[in-house]
């Protein structure tokens, strides 16, 4: 691997939480609310931020408004964690272009959906990807999330694509194969930047050599899904399995309907955000916002007399 990207392979560690779009009532972006949010994020030992991923509702919003969202991200940031924007999209030109703006702009690396809905071939992904690393002098993270994408990267494609640009430095990988995500390590290389995107698979991923996550959860709960990753680092393995088991109830019950809409839930019962998704997406059903408050009461996150 290229010297030139072993800074950023050592800093990009951690927790990357991917955090939500907020919008205001009428559906416009809350630029002051994600400032507010990613200050929450690095005040509960967040190691590193993400936007505009799923997380993010990225196919909610216009290719202006995912600049924007960028922008108004890396200067909450103003350089304290790294700062590694999702800029793929269904439509190759667009993902150039954001990825073009996110190395203009200065962030640390971008991560690359595979393209959702068109389910392209294998050799048609490697061009993608290829063309798109061939593009900029910036670090790519590849985001494999066969279950939104309908396409799963192969490790062979993956490790191809690792082997002929030198900026593929990692892979989110959203993937509940995890044989599939322990050959992937195999054969990308020990030093590959692998992060969990599964939930539950967040600790196993820290066992076998992963460089951590890149969870929902972080939105809700940012401190202890930091301290999972700190404690295995500090070697009190213990620590982080307990993590890993307190933090299973409200990773199920945020997972029991599409992401974001659960999060967007909790944290408009948090008063930290409007709950509002845009259309097509819409909350949870009644019942499990209930379900989600009770959760937030047994986390400490709502007092016991607001739920």
């Amino acid at each position: 691997m290229s010297n030139q990207y072993e800074d950023i392979k050592q800093r990009l560690r951690g927790s990357i939480c991917p955090v939500i779009t907020p919008f205001k009532a009428n559906g416009d972006i809350d630029f002051e609310k994600q400032a507010e949010l990613i200050e929450y994020q690095l005040e509960n030992g967040t190691h590193g931020i993400s936007v505009t991923g799923t997380s993010g509702e990225p196919s909610s919003l216009t290719t202006e408004e995912r600049v924007q969202v960028m922008e108004n991200a890396m200067k909450a940031i103003d350089g304290r964690v790294p700062f590694a924007p999702g800029t793929g999209s269904v439509n190759h030109d667009e993902t150039m272009y954001l990825t073009k703006k996110a190395e203009e702009m200065g962030a640390d690396a971008a991560m690359v959906i595979v393209p959702y809905y068109n389910k392209p071939n294998q050799e048609a992904l490697y061009q993608h990807f290829k063309t798109v690393a061939d593009s900029v002098d910036l670090p790519i993270i590849i985001y494999n999330i066969p279950g939104r994408t309908a396409q799963n990267m192969t490790v062979q494609t993956m490790a191809r694509l690792v082997k002929d640009c030198p900026n593929i430095v990692g892979a989110k990988e959203s993937n509940k194969d995890f044989e599939h995500v322990n050959r992937v390590m195999l054969h990308c290389g020990r030093d590959f930047l692998l992060y969990s995107g599964i939930e539950l698979l967040c600790y196993p991923m820290l066992a076998i050599g992963g460089a951590g996550s890149i969870s929902a959860t972080a939105n809700v709960e940012p401190a202890k899904v930091a301290e999972m990753h700190d404690a295995w680092e500090a070697g009190d393995i213990k620590r982080a399995q307990d993590l890993h088991f307190e933090l299973m109830n409200l990773n199920d019950v945020l997972f029991k309907d599409t992401n974001p809409a659960p999060v967007k839930a909790a944290l408009g019962m948090m008063g930290m955000i409007e709950p509002v998704l845009r259309m097509p997406m819409g909350l949870p059903s009644e019942e499990l916002q209930e379900e989600i408050k009770e959760t937030l009461v047994e986390y400490g996150k709502l007092a016991k007399q607001n739920s």
